[in-house]
């Protein structure tokens, strides 16, 4: 290993970073401008470098979210428009700029994101907020886009489940405090494929320190569970200790799923898998297979069948070794050293422990067919599975909540759509009171709640319910409601929106004068007829019951119990009245 003094820092400096000694002979490190530096030549003319900072979209809040991507824009902005490849990118853990080019390009990129970072064009900022907004319009949601809401809430690594809110209302002294304190050269990372460090180079941030990865947060009370999803898609997630046995088993659980469901069930195109860092000490294990409308059922049962065959250890060793003679081939490129670069910085980044070629090597030649199996089991403990609409309770998966546990009380609105929900504002929260249970948002676990002009609110809690307020469509929902809810909800959770055009502010569904069709018109006749016939007969015996009553209190004797007994045998015939009159409503209104 070189170890280098670049602007003439001190040796000690190098300390805090001795497990890069397992990288002793491949790559070179030294610190520049205070930020620890790994280098390592690879082929060709051009150079690649990166500059990683430990700040992400799981650091962020619901209401704050899009704040780490508006600075990485602006940091960029100044490049302008240019010929060099760079680009700029923001993950759950971390924001890397990265560039390809001539040294003299690379120089010039790296100084102009750092000038960036301590001097941020705020003038840009509300372009850049709109551009962010645009940006994510024109994104499409993968089929694993509501896993991290399913799993983390609206929170930490859940967050990357939301649009970015802070993109309406952060404020320029928000978005410069947060470079100031996370965009530090104490929380940074930089990598250059060359064989030194080149001249001229100007990192100077400002002093700050390493930034622990956010802790996990959990919205599952129970695991292995599942969730509803889209037709045609099927998505494990699933949390495993970051180890080589669990990257391998990601391999080997890939294959096995293109092999069951594509080459001998013929049922997906496509079925894979893939294990993706997510901290120091745990990875996301993702695995997927598609399907049509016919056959999901059949892909659902084998994808299970599948893991379930992994878990029970019924793996070959062919399949173990074709996966390790893979992984052992990437050490056969004269560029390893480079072009592991990113990984040793993103592992010296977020702590995660750092292996020599020859360290993880044995590792992968250590690898057992009972290793795999732990993992297959530790795997589906964890797991989150996706479904098309049907339940998979029969392999022992539960459904993730659905509704809330409990409710609050307080004033209460009767939905002018559905007479079967009611909005509840009470003095710690809001809930949303349907047929099949509670949707509750407390106050002081309330993630983000979006403001309309028009008293429209939209608050999410901390575990992904989410309670929509709009006054035109409940009854009795007054400013002064809304007064005292906004009274409620913490400041920093509050983000005002822009007012709508009044077309797109909603308006109770009303009747139309279209006829209807005559299935649903005999349906109607029927329903009001059964309501004329009981309600007549309600209404007779009623009458029935006061002569009765009336004749009987003018007795010498009056025979109470058989009056008692006559007015017991009205209330069913009332109560069938009140539930003839209320699906006859339901129906007209349907």
């Amino acid at each position: 290993m070189t170890t280098d003094l670049h602007k003439h820092e001190s040796r000690d400096d190098l300390g805090d970073h001795a497990e890069l000694a397992a990288l002793t002979g491949l790559v070179s490190h030294t610190i520049t401008h205070h930020i620890p530096t790994l280098y390592a030549p690879a082929s060709g003319n051009e150079i690649t470098a990166g500059l990683f900072f430990r700040v992400g979209r799981a650091d962020e809040t619901l209401a704050t979210a899009g704040i780490t991507h508006l600075v990485e824009h602006l940091a960029l902005h100044r490049l302008g428009l240019s010929d060099l490849h760079y680009n700029g990118a923001t993950a759950n853990a971390y924001t890397l700029f990265h560039v390809t080019g001539s040294e003299e390009e690379v120089v010039k990129y790296l100084n102009s994101v750092c000038a960036g970072l301590r001097d941020l064009p705020m003038e840009r900022l509300e372009t850049e907020k709109e551009i962010l907004r645009t940006e994510a319009a024109g994104r499409g949601s993968g089929p694993q886009h509501r896993m991290p809401l399913w799993r983390y809430g609206a929170r930490g690594y859940g967050l990357s489940s939301y649009n970015e809110l802070g993109t309406w209302s952060l404020t320029p002294d928000q978005v410069r405090h947060w470079a100031e304190t996370r965009f530090t050269r104490d929380n940074a990372v930089l990598w250059i494929t060359s064989d030194h460090v080149p001249d001229g180079l100007d990192l100077t941030l400002p002093q700050g320190s390493r930034v622990p990865a956010p802790a996990a947060t959990s919205a599952l009370p129970t695991t292995p569970a599942y969730i509803s999803g889209d037709d045609g898609h099927v998505v494990l997630t699933s949390v495993l200790r970051r180890s080589t046995a669990a990257a391998v088993f990601a391999d080997v659980l890939g294959r096995a799923l293109f092999q069951d469901l594509r080459q001998e069930g013929g049922y997906s195109y496509s079925a894979e898998a893939d294990y993706t860092p997510r901290d120091a000490e745990f990875a996301v294990l993702t695995a997927y297979a598609d399907s049509l409308p016919q056959k999901q059922d059949a892909v659902v049962g084998g994808f299970v069948d599948t893991l379930a065959r992994l878990r029970v250890g019924r793996i070959e060793q062919s399949e173990l070794d074709s996966v390790r003679g893979k992984l052992l081939k990437m050490y056969d490129s004269p560029d390893i050293a480079a072009s592991a670069l990113p990984s040793y910085a993103l592992s010296l980044l977020l702590g995660h422990r750092i292996l020599s070629p020859e360290q993880h090597r044995a590792e992968l030649n250590a690898v057992t067919t009972d290793d795999l199996r732990e993992v297959a089991r530790e795997a589906w403990a964890g797991a989150l599975l996706q479904v098309p609409g049907r339940g998979v309770d029969w392999a022992g998966l539960t459904l993730a909540p659905q509704y809330s546990q409990t409710a609050v009380t307080g004033t209460r609105h009767q939905s002018l759509e559905d007479e079967e929900i009611t909005l509840v504002i009470g003095a710690e929260g809001v809930s949303l009171l349907t047929p099949r249970g509670p949707v509750t948002v407390r106050y002081d676990a309330c993630a983000a709640m979006t403001a309309r002009p028009d008293g429209a609110r939209v608050l999410t809690g901390h575990d992904g319910f989410s309670v929509t307020v709009e006054p035109t469509l409940y009854r009795g929902v007054t400013p002064d409601r809304i007064a005292a809810l906004d009274a409620a909800v913490p400041p920093q959770a509050v983000v005002p929106m822009p007012a709508r055009e009044p077309d797109r502010v909603p308006q109770p569904r009303r009747r139309t004068s279209a006829p209807r069709s005559s299935g649903s018109g005999r349906s109607t006749w029927a329903w009001t007829t059964a309501l004329w016939l009981v309600g007549l007969l309600a209404a007779v015996w009623g009458l029935l019951c006061a002569v009765i009553t009336a004749d009987e209190a003018s007795a010498a004797a009056p025979e109470w119990d058989a009056v008692t007994g006559v007015w017991i045998l009205e209330l069913p015939l009332v109560f069938a009245t009140w539930k003839v009159y209320a699906a006859r409503r339901k129906r007209i209104r349907s």
